[in-house]
Formats: C-alpha cells, structure tokens, sequence
C-alpha cells in the first residue's frame, strides 16, 4: 500500500469522532502518542500563528509521556474503555492537577501559578477514563462575567477569533473550546461555533454559578456529546448540587436514535427566535424537516412568560443578580481552597485591584479596558433581595417557564434553528471593533430544551435531527483557518 493509500484509511481530524478515534487505536492503525503529536501540531499552526484564533491558552507539557504510558497499559492490559488514550482540551476555569504542569486561571493573570488541591471532579472521571488532557482553552475572562462588551477575550488567552471568518465574533464564554472543536483541534472538549453542545440540568455535574451553569461536553457530532457526558455526570460529594439527581443515570449513548423523532410533540418558541431574516427562513425549514420525520410541530408553543423572561424593567434583574452574587461568593470559596496563590489575591475586590494593577496585561486599551461586571458583582450581596430573585428565577424559569410550556401544550421539548448566515450578507461593522460580529458563513445553531433531567430525551430528538441534515458538514471554516497536519504526516517522523 503507497503511503497515500494508507493516508486514506486514516481518520481525518478535522472531522473525527472518538470512535473512530478509538478503533484506529484498537486496531493499531496509530498509537496514542501519534495522536497527541497530530493535534498538538495542529494547534501550532492555527493558534498563535497564520489566523491566530487563540482558542488554547496553554498545551500540557506531559501529554506526550501520559499517551506513551497508555499506549504501553493497552498493550500489556488492554483498554479502560473508549476515552483510552483519547486527546481532550478542557476549559481554563476546570482544575487539573498541578503537578501536571498546566495552570488553571479563567483566562485571568491574578491566578496564574496558583496551585489547585486536585483535579476537578469532571477532569478526575475523565482522567480516569483513560482520556488525556492536551491542553487548556481560553474563553472569556472569569467565564463572561467580567465585562459587558467583548466575548472571548482573556488577559492570558488575547482575543479569540471565529474559525469561520477573519476577526469575527467567537460566540460565548467558551468561546476557544467552540473554535478548536470546530476545526479539530482535539476529539473533545468540555466547557459554540458549528458543533454541538450539551449544557445539563443543573446538579448533573459541577456548576459553576452554583444556581445558574454547569460544565457540559461540546464536541463535533450529537454521538460524541453523549459519550463524554456519560462520564462526567454523577454526584460529586464536594458539590451539594450534584446531589439531588433522580435515580439512576441512564446510559446517554443509548439514545442514539434516528428514529428518536417519531410521534415526537416539538414546540416553537417563537419569541425567542432571533429577528433575522436568514435566521427565521432556516427555522421555518426546518420545521418541515421534523415533520419529514414524524414529529408534531406546536407552534407557537411560547412560554406564558416570554416578555418577563426576555426582559425585566427592574434596575437589575433577578437572573443578574443570582448569578452576580453567586459569582462573588463562588470566587471566594475557589480561592480559598486553594494551595497556593503567588499573587496574593483572596476575594473578588482584589481581583479587581489588580486588574487596576495591572491594566497593561488585564484591561488593554482600546477594546478591553471594562471590567465593570466584576465591580458590579463587588458591590451585591446576600441578603432578602438575593433570595427574592432566587425565588423568581425558578418561577420565572421553571414553574411559569418551560414546566409550564410543556404542561399546557403537551410538546416534549422545544427547538431553535441551524445554518449559516449567507455569502451576500453585510459586514458589520465594516470594520471590526474589535470584532464583526455579522459575515458570510457564520454558524448559528439549533437548541432543544427540556425540562430537567431530560437530556436523555433530548439527546435522541438532536441525533435524529442531526443524521438528517448534516448542517455542520455543508460549510468549512475559511481556509487560513483549517489546520492541516493529518496523522500521517506525525507517523513516520
């Protein structure tokens, strides 16, 4: 066989899912050491050089000796499972352990060479797995709740870009994990850019706003996002949110089903969908597609309190609140667990301090020079208006929310759109400012919402939906932008 044949027979990694991943390993087609090599080279190119996405923050120093130490337990023992050897990119607000040689900052200078007590629980089960963590993704400081203006932007990290058009808007908090999923710069990640995503029921596993987030996996296909969440929820004893699932947790990859949709009640909320034409004609087509596959489509099927929830007159708002209070205290607890912290900080006020300490790396002008969520979140408590706006929250959210959408019209869940924004569309702004955060073939994606502890289901209804359009393969990010270094090219160095 030429060596161009046998490239062939390779995985191509910008699309790769783990399973295929994992059967070149069973079948010794490449090692795990390989493997790691391929992506890492993969970052090198595209990260800090040529489009210069900085979507990883730092790679691990030991990735290389972890995959050897694998490869040889396979041969001698056999594989843990399918994660063994498997190289994942974790979210820089998600602990690793220290001695492994990578840092654990949110993005922030203020807890750079600060010593974690252990890994995250998250990280520990996926460690455990066999899963090696190749590196750290950046994201946007403190996980969005610095400031108001920019997202994907970190003092450590600098400014991350979408894979998909030069300096465009990266997209949420997780905005690294989204850009090195999308153009295949690991088999997975936990933390959206083209790719899909599960964000759990809170208590699934580790919050982050101990009321309002939560760590989910994102990867390139439905299959792969079920996998990884198989490994990651449980109860972790350090977490009373962890605590109070109901019963046993299901097998996730069980509800691979392309059949998943038939006699499947889906409602539309149409308030909720975004006021662009493109955005609007790929929802309304794609409607015809769940019907295509034996699916009821309610719509509308709005939330009774759709206004409320998409806007509150009060000078802040409950959701603010909560997650500005919880942030504070969170940030508190975090550090004060902590082995070591070399700059000294201990609370939320010295954060901010020394941002103001530190501007040159923290709060660089032009576009970065906001931290006023931070201040805002300094200045919150808890006190009765806290806990009335946790009562809110879930009446707002759960009770007149979707439990309530769901109980007067019968859908199981409800969906949102998936496409591209189209070739003609205008740039906006014309010059980027830092960011366009309108272009030719920007993602946008679809949700499916449930209520609590129905990802199961949900799990199911995306795959269906997903094995019928394979929206995701129909645009490549620009060119610049795709990494080329493939295994073949790590195989015979």
């Amino acid at each position: 066989m030429t060596c161009k044949a046998f490239s062939e027979t390779l995985p191509d990694l910008y699309e790769a899912s783990i399973a295929e991943l994992q059967n070149g390993l069973i079948k010794r087609q490449f090692s795990s050491v390989q493997l790691v090599k391929a992506y890492l080279s993969r970052i090198e190119e595209v990260n800090l050089k040529g489009p210069a996405l900085h979507a990883v923050i730092e790679t691990n120093p030991k990735a290389l000796t972890q995959a050897e130490a694998l490869d040889d337990e396979r041969k001698e023992k056999g594989s843990r499972g399918p994660l063994h050897g498997i190289p994942l990119l974790l979210k820089d607000n998600i602990a690793t352990l220290h001695e492994e040689g990578m840092n654990t900052t949110a993005g922030s200078y203020a807890l750079l060479g600060s010593v974690v007590p252990r890994d995250a629980f998250v990280a520990a089960r996926l460690r455990a797995a066999g899963a090696i963590f190749i590196g750290k993704t950046n994201l946007s400081e403190w996980a969005g709740a610095r400031e108001l203006v920019t997202y994907g932007f970190s003092g450590r990290g600098g400014q991350t870009l979408c894979p998909y058009y030069p300096n465009a808007h990266p997209a949420s908090s997780s905005s690294g994990s989204g850009v090195a999923m999308a153009i295949g710069l690991a088999a997975g990640i936990l933390c959206r850019n083209n790719i899909v995503g599960i964000k759990p029921t809170i208590g699934l596993v580790i919050p982050i706003s101990y009321h309002q987030d939560t760590v989910g996996p994102m990867c390139r296909s439905v299959a792969d996002a079920a996998l990884l969440l198989n490994f990651i929820a449980g109860p972790d004893p350090r977490d009373e949110a962890t605590l109070h699932q109901p019963g046993i947790i299901p097998d996730y990859t069980r509800a691979i089903d392309k059949n998943a949709l038939k006699g499947a009640r889906l409602g539309v909320p149409r308030a909720f969908i975004r006021d662009m034409k493109i955005i609007e004609e790929t929802f309304n087509s794609s409607l015809d597609v769940f019907r295509a596959l034996g699916a009821e489509i309610i719509d509308p099927a709005d939330f009774p309190d759709a206004e409320a929830l998409q806007g509150s007159k009060a000078e802040i708002q409950p959701e603010k609140l909560v997650l500005g209070v919880d942030f504070k205290a969170g940030i508190s607890k975090y550090i004060s667990e902590l082995v070591e912290v070399p700059t000294g900080i201990k609370t939320l006020a010295d954060v901010i301090e020394f941002n103001k300490n530190h501007a040159d790396l923290e709060l660089p002008s032009p576009f970065y020079t906001d931290q006023s969520r931070l201040i805002e979140s300094e200045a919150m408590q808890v006190d009765d208006a806290y806990f009335a706006a946790l009562a809110e929250n879930f009446d707002l959210g759960r009770t007149r929310g979707i439990d309530a959408t769901l109980a007067q019209r019968d859908p199981q869940e409800l969906q949102v759109p998936l496409g591209f924004q189209p070739d003609d569309v205008e740039v906006l702004p014309a010059t980027p400012s830092p960011l366009h955060t309108q272009a030719p073939g920007l993602p946008f994606g679809i949700a499916f919402m449930g209520t609590a502890y129905s990802e199961f289901k949900l799990i199911s209804y995306a795959y269906a939906f997903e094995q019928a359009t394979h929206v995701r393969l129909q645009r490549r990010a620009y060119d610049d932008a795709i990494p080329r270094t493939q295994l073949i090219d790590v195989m015979f160095q």
